[in-house]
């Protein structure tokens, strides 16, 4: 007899599990690792499913895919809770919860457009991981919202 709170979602042989994402947040997280359904990736997402740690969680199966550091470093501000497993045959070969880092650096796009880090400057942009968002270490500008669609490629 199944449990109401159990999930049901395939085994997969290589790539990532991101579970323990706030609830809600599972779509910033796809959009933060560049999956908007135009690849041939194949990926399970649970959202709002139950979770004796968090109440209600998110999860995210990502097939043929290990996540860089520096996805896991933004990944971190909207899914501080986040664990990451990384699955090889089949079975969890590593698992470890993400890490805020002090600072993200060349991940995201500073919005203010008279910032050094935006136009032709030769300037990575920078920002100071805070509480509740991000501040770019040149111009001050705070990201609060939407800090995936401030990702640039």
């Amino acid at each position: 007899m199944s449990n109401d709170h159990e999930m049901r979602v395939s085994k997969i042989e290589r790539g990532t599990v991101i579970d323990h994402i706030t609830s809600g947040q599972a779509l910033n997280v796809l959009a933060i690792l560049g999956i908007d359904g135009t690849e041939n990736d194949v990926v399970s997402v649970g959202m709002h499913v139950p979770s004796d740690r968090l109440g209600r969680k998110d999860v995210v199966k990502v097939e043929g895919r290990e996540l860089s550091q520096s996805e896991l470093d933004v990944l971190s501000v909207v899914a501080p809770a986040a664990t990451i497993n990384i699955i090889r045959s089949y079975e969890v070969r590593r698992k470890h919860r993400v890490e805020r880092p002090a600072q993200v650096t060349d991940v995201l796009a500073c919005p203010n457009p008279d910032c050094i880090t935006t136009e032709s400057e030769p300037v990575d942009s920078r920002f100071d991981v805070l509480e509740d968002g991000l501040r770019c270490t040149y111009c001050d500008t705070i990201i609060r919202d939407n800090i995936a669609g401030h990702i640039h490629v």
